[in-house]
């Protein structure tokens, strides 16, 4: 890093945010409190909000949201007619799959290779440290020139919306002429990113019925109808041939303008086994950024071990449709609810529930909230040139907080780069990431003040 004052107490800072971060990563702050307790959420939400009362922020806050969780708000007051910048982060992770197969254990940040592992260290645990470095570092050279609000999400990864309709209900709360979403990330390591777009999204959960029970599959096998069987036609319905998504009723030929993903590099991104194709059509951006894309996460179905010669009654599944900018998620939801119930042969009973739902969301590039961060990225990241991007992934509160408040500029920025493998087993943080993106945040906030 340069010799840059911010950035030098940025750089000073990382052993302090790695400590921190190990403390916040050990939460198993997992917001299915069917999988995991509802202690160690709240025990992570009381971390996040220590930690800003230590920073000096007044009125902070465990907010009680309508889907049984908590968001972490403070307020720190600025200069008497300063802006008010909005830094939004979430605790709340994904759960850590299959615990065995990390190399290290999920809830224990570990060194190795350069990178910091474990769950959250990316997301976005690591984004509520890269806002209290900005904020530390302003402090040490010279104070913070705005107004800061801060609110730590305690739900987003399950997309049950409580913080949304907490900020309806309150819609002074969140009050600020730009938000600074800290959950998205570069495009790639060492290549400042900010996210123009976001798919949204919906989750629908199916159940298929056949049955009063299950049969012996030598005994009825081959005239009763098999439940899993239906299903599995029914999932098969949603891709065409080359994997493309295809909803009834639902266009998927949407092109992206602007930085382009090689086909070569997102193989490698991805970790695609040698000799399997990458699916759907168009470049990968178009896929990725601009057109729906329909994922099954899970079948309850009985697993191999165990497994009985048995024709099944019921099977479900949950389905996961993501829809670019231009795309209603209610629509969509209807529509692939529609399909689903369509699809179903055989007369089965089929019923479909949502239970997830966010909308796309689409940034306004041109105001001088990216102009501020362009010049902030270019000293934080020396000879690079900010890029735009779009993301695959949904934060739904961007189109919350656009709607409550639409004079307001949002940037999207963090630390889930492709090496970073959020969501997947042996989750990790670059720190030097880390270290950038909190001096381009601290140095935007300065900047911003001043425009």
């Amino acid at each position: 890093m340069s010799s840059n004052p911010v950035a030098e107490t940025v750089a000073s800072l990382m052993p302090r945010a790695k400590a921190e971060l190990t403390e916040l990563v050990a939460f198993k702050s997992v917001a299915d409190f069917d999988q995991f307790p509802k202690s160690e959420s709240d025990a992570a939400a009381g971390w996040v909000a220590d930690a800003l009362r230590a920073e000096g922020f007044e009125d902070v806050a465990l907010l009680d949201t309508p889907d049984g969780t908590q968001s972490v708000y403070g307020y720190l007051p600025g200069p008497a007619d300063a802006k008010t910048i909005l830094l939004y982060a979430h605790y709340d992770v994904q759960p850590p799959l299959d615990e065995a197969a990390w190399t290290t254990p999920p809830f224990e940040l570990t060194e190795r290779d350069g990178r910091w592992y474990g769950r959250g260290a990316a997301d976005c645990k690591g984004g509520v440290i890269m806002h209290l470095l900005a904020l530390r570092a302003l402090k040490a050279n010279g104070g913070v020139p705005v107004h800061v609000k801060v609110i730590a999400e305690g739900s987003e990864e399950q997309g049950t919306g409580g913080l949304e309709r907490y900020a309806e209900e309150h819609p002074e709360l969140l009050e600020a002429d730009t938000i600074v979403i800290g959950d998205a990330g570069n495009f790639r390591v060492g290549l400042p990113t900010v996210t123009s777009t976001l798919r949204g999204m919906t989750l629908v959960r199916v159940q298929i019925d056949t049955l009063e029970g299950n049969l012996h599959s030598g005994q009825f096998g081959g005239a009763a109808p098999d439940a899993l069987g239906a299903l599995i036609r029914v999932l098969d319905s949603l891709r065409a041939e080359d994997g493309s998504t295809t909803v009834d009723g639902l266009t998927g030929s949407s092109a992206w303008e602007g930085l382009q993903y090689d086909d070569e590099q997102f193989r490698k991104d991805a970790k695609v086994l040698d000799g399997v194709g990458l699916i759907g059509s168009g470049t990968v951006a178009d896929r990725i950024w601009a057109r729906p894309a329909v994922t099954v996460l899970g079948i309850d179905c009985p697993p191999v071990v165990g497994a009985t010669p048995s024709v099944q009654a019921g099977a479900r599944a949950l389905v996961s449709l993501r829809v670019p900018p231009g795309v209603d998620a209610v629509e969509a939801t209807k529509l692939l609810q529609a399909h689903l119930e369509a699809h179903t042969p055989w007369g089965a009973r089929v019923r479909t529930e949502q239970i997830g739902q966010g909308q796309a969301f689409r940034a306004d590039t041109t105001s001088p909230a990216y102009a501020a961060m362009a010049e902030a990225m270019a000293v934080a990241y020396p000879g690079q040139e900010m890029q735009y991007a779009g993301q695959g992934g949904s934060i739904p509160l961007c189109n919350t907080l656009a709607a409550l408040y639409p004079r307001a500029e949002i940037l999207l920025i963090g630390l889930s780069e492709p090496e970073a493998q959020i969501h997947a087993v042996n989750e990790s943080v670059s720190p030097e990431e880390l270290e950038r993106l909190s001096v381009a945040e601290a140095l935007f906030l300065r900047n911003f003040a001043a425009s």
